[in-house]
C-alpha cells in the first residue's frame, strides 16, 4: 500500500502569475518561448550584478581565476 503524504506550499505572487500564464500556453513552442524570455531576463539581471561587482571590488575574470587558485588551507604540522 502506498501512503502518500500531500505537502501544504504557498505560491508567491510572481509563482502564481508564471502558473498562470503556463496555463494559457497549449503548444510546447509557446512555452519554450517564454522560458526563453524569462532566461534572457535572468542572465541580464546577473550580467548587470556581474558588471557591478567588477566596477566596484575590480573582479575580472584574471581576479576570479586567481581567487580559485588560491591555497587558503590552515597548514597542518
Amino acid at each position: 500500500m502506498l501512503i502518500q503524504k500531500q505537502v501544504d506550499t504557498e505560491l508567491n505572487p510572481a509563482q502564481f502569475h508564471l502558473l498562470e500564464m503556463f496555463s494559457f500556453m497549449k503548444q510546447q513552442e509557446s512555452i519554450n518561448e517564454l522560458r526563453a524570455v524569462l532566461y534572457d531576463y535572468y542572465r541580464q539581471k546577473v550580467d548587470a550584478e556581474s558588471a557591478q561587482l567588477e566596477e566596484k571590488y575590480g573582479m575580472n575574470e584574471a581576479r576570479i581565476e586567481e581567487i580559485l587558485n588560491m591555497h587558503l588551507r590552515t597548514p597542518y604540522k
